[in-house]
C-alpha cells in the first residue's frame, strides 16, 4: 500500500512559485490537498483545510499523554519540472548504474556514494525528465500510512496526533500560517529529510536577497558615454562575491550565498540570491558583504541604479531544542525501542519545522528515506520508507 499511494502522489504536480503572491502559490498545489483531505474524510479523521492550503488533522487518544504532531509539505521544488511524473521501479537494486529512462542521465553509485549501501533494495527513480517529489511527498505518504496504523490502536492504546500538510515549504512560505490553535502539539516532527537514522535538530538561519540593477541601452554604434550596461554591472557584482562560498563547495556546518535564478540585458536585470548558515553572526557578515558591494558598486557605475533587498526567511531552530529538549529525548528513545542507534546531523536546507519551533512548537525533523532532492536524479528507498512508517506507529503507541 506504501508503494502504491507514494507513485499516486508524486504524479500529482505541485511545484511551488517563489515569484507568485498567493498562498499556495500555485493552484496545482490544492490537487494533492484536496486529494488528502477526502482521504482524511474517509477514513473519519477530525480535520480542516484552510483558505490558504494548511490541512490540519487530529487523532484523539489518551488524554493522560502528551499530544504529539507530524508534518510534511506538498509542493515540490521549482528548480526541475514535476510535470508528468513518470517513475521508475528498481527491484532487488544490483549495485551498478542505472539508466533514466531515454533521457541520457545516469544514477552512478561513483557519484551518488549512497546507492552503494543499497544494493538488494527497491528504488523508486524518475525516467530522468523530472524531478521524482519524493521531496516531500514521501513524507506524506510515510505520514499516511502511520495514519491508518494509528488508527487502529484503541484510544487508549495510543497518544493523541496531530497532522499537518503544508504548501509551499520549497520556496520558504509552508510555515507562514501555523495556528497553534488548530495544532496544540506538545511538539512534533517533519518527515522531510533523507536517511531513515538521521534527526536533526540544526538548520540554516535563511535570508533572501534580490539584487535589480537598472541601467540605459542604446544603439551600441552611438554608446560611448551614454550606455549603461544592466547585465554587466550584474555579473560584476557577482564576480565580488567569495568564490568558495557557494553551495558546490562547501559542506556540513559551512555556509554559502547561492544564486537561484538570473535574467536580464543592457537596460535591467535582476539576481535572487539565498544566503545559509549555521552561525547567525557569519549570516550577519555575508549580509553586510552583500550591503558592501552594493556601496562599492554604485560608487563605481553612479549612472545606474542598484538596488539591494534582504528579507528573513528561517532562523536555526537548536535555539529552540536546546532550551526545550524533550523532543529530542523521546525520539531517541523511540528509536532505540526499534534497535536503531539515531545519528544527529546538521540539515543544509530549510524546514518547515524550524520556524514552527520559534512559534511554540519544537519540531526535529525526521528521514523519507529519499535522496538527491530537487532534480531528475532523485530516488527514494521502498525499505526505508516502511521503516520510517514503522518508527512513526512507535511515535504514537502508548
Amino acid at each position: 500500500m506504501l508503494l502504491k499511494r507514494f507513485l499516486k502522489y508524486v504524479k500529482i504536480d505541485t511545484q511551488s512559485n517563489d515569484f507568485s503572491p498567493t498562498s499556495p502559490s500555485t493552484e496545482k498545489q490544492w490537487d494533492l490537498l484536496n486529494l488528502l483531505k477526502s482521504e482524511l474524510d474517509k477514513l473519519g479523521v477530525q480535520n480542516e483545510l484552510t483558505k490558504n492550503g494548511r490541512l490540519y488533522a487530529f487523532v484523539q487518544g489518551d488524554e493522560a499523554l502528551d499530544a504529539i504532531g507530524v508534518c510534511a509539505h506538498v509542493d515540490t521544488a521549482p528548480d526541475f519540472s514535476g510535470t508528468k511524473v513518470n517513475p521508475q521501479i528498481v527491484e532487488n537494486y544490483n549495485g551498478k548504474r542505472i539508466h533514466l529512462g531515454e533521457s541520457g542521465r545516469i544514477l552512478d553509485p561513483k557519484e551518488y556514494d549512497v546507492l552503494n549501501s543499497l544494493k538488494g533494495k527497491t528504488l523508486i527513480t524518475t525516467d530522468g525528465t523530472t524531478l521524482l517529489g519524493a521531496d516531500d511527498k514521501a513524507g506524506v505518504s510515510i505520514i499516511m500510512e502511520v495514519l491508518e496504523a494509528v488508527l487502529k490502536l484503541k484510544e487508549d492504546e495510543r497518544r493523541p496526533m496531530y497532522i499537518l500538510f503544508t504548501p509551499d515549504e520549497e520556496v520558504g512560505r509552508g510555515a507562514e500560517e501555523f495556528d497553534t490553535e488548530k495544532f496544540k502539539a506538545k511538539f512534533a516532527y517533519t518527515f522531510d529529510g533523507s536517511y531513515p537514522n538521521i534527526i536533526n535538530i540544526e538548520t540554516f538561519n535563511a535570508k533572501a536577497a534580490e539584487v535589480k540593477v537598472i541601467g540605459k541601452t542604446i544603439h551600441p554604434g552611438s554608446a560611448k558615454g551614454i550606455m549603461v550596461n544592466a547585465g554587466s554591472i550584474l555579473a560584476d557584482f557577482i564576480t565580488k562575491l567569495p568564490s568558495e562560498m557557494v553551495p558546490e563547495k562547501t559542506e556540513g556546518y559551512e555556509g554559502f550565498n547561492h544564486l537561484t535564478d538570473m535574467q536580464g540585458n543592457c537596460e535591467l536585470a535582476v539576481a535572487h540570491f539565498i544566503l545559509r548558515n549555521h552561525n547567525k553572526a557569519i549570516l550577519t557578515k555575508q549580509v553586510q558583504q552583500f550591503n558592501e558591494i552594493t556601496l562599492n558598486l554604485r560608487r563605481k557605475y553612479p549612472n545606474a541604479k542598484i538596488e539591494l533587498k534582504i528579507k528573513d526567511q528561517y532562523r536555526n531552530m537548536i535555539e529552540i531544542i536546546d532550551k526545550q529538549p524533550e523532543c529530542k529525548n523521546f525520539i531517541e528513545g523511540v528509536f532505540k525501542k526499534l534497535d536503531i542507534e539515531p545519528q544527529y546531523e546538521p540539515v543544509r536546507g530549510g524546514t518547515d519545522g524550524a520556524t514552527f519551533s520559534f512559534k511554540g512548537c519544537p519540531t526535529p525533523n525526521l528521514g523519507t528515506g529519499s535522496y538527491n532532492h530537487h532534480g531528475p536524479y532523485e530516488f527514494a528507498v521502498l525499505e526505508e520508507m516502511e521503516q520510517l512508517v514503522r518508527l512513526g506507529v512507535e511515535i504514537f503507541k502508548k
